[in-house]
């Protein structure tokens, strides 16, 4: 019977903390969430699966400012006989969001460097550096309500012409999709 009490008492507890979470002033939050894609072009990726973390202050109602960082980890694929290694990207950067309306579509990129971590070589039968990182974008086109963000997007890390092998130009970036959870911080 007490423990029958403990748990009815924990989850009246966790269902107030819900209800006065909804009820937050919802200008600042953290946003947590995932995303995965296909590379594109596929020449020493074919995809990737990620984990983003932001924070975004709403300005105006229908604009908000933030930042941003998470990690991308990009699957190597062979390419005409380079076994290319796995590699990630951990972006740093500015979040900007544009939302028409309180619900409903919105506008979105991420603009920063992108920090290219994972085996030294781009591949395993080469001795060709992997590229340390670039300038990072992330351009999303989405729907939002008061918890969640749905989004397709594209994430690209500019390296230039580091981390060629022959005629396979290296890339990261990818097309997807994404899914966070917003969670109020307060005023």
């Amino acid at each position: 019977m007490k423990s029958m009490k403990k748990t009815i008492l924990a989850l009246g507890l966790m269902t107030a903390g819900l209800v006065s979470a909804q009820s937050a002033d919802m200008r600042n939050m953290l946003k947590v969430g995932v995303n995965g894609g296909i590379s594109v072009p596929a020449e020493n990726a074919g995809g990737n699966l990620g984990l983003d973390l932001s924070y975004q202050n709403l300005v105006t109602p229908g604009f908000g400012l933030g930042i941003a960082t998470g990690y991308s980890h990009f699957f190597g694929r062979e390419n005409d006989g380079i076994d290319n290694n796995d590699f990630g990207v951990i972006p740093v950067a500015a979040l900007i969001r544009v939302y028409p309306k309180q619900t409903g579509f919105y506008l979105g990129t991420d603009l920063g460097y992108g920090f290219i971590v994972g085996d030294e070589q781009v591949a395993s039968n080469s001795t060709v550096a992997r590229p340390d990182g670039g300038f990072y974008i992330k351009p999303e086109i989405g729907y939002h309500n008061q918890d969640w963000n749905f989004a397709l997007q594209y994430q690209k890390t500019f390296t230039g012409d580091k981390g060629e092998i022959g005629s396979q130009s290296y890339n990261a970036g990818a097309i997807g999709v994404g899914v966070g959870y917003n969670i109020p911080l307060g005023k």
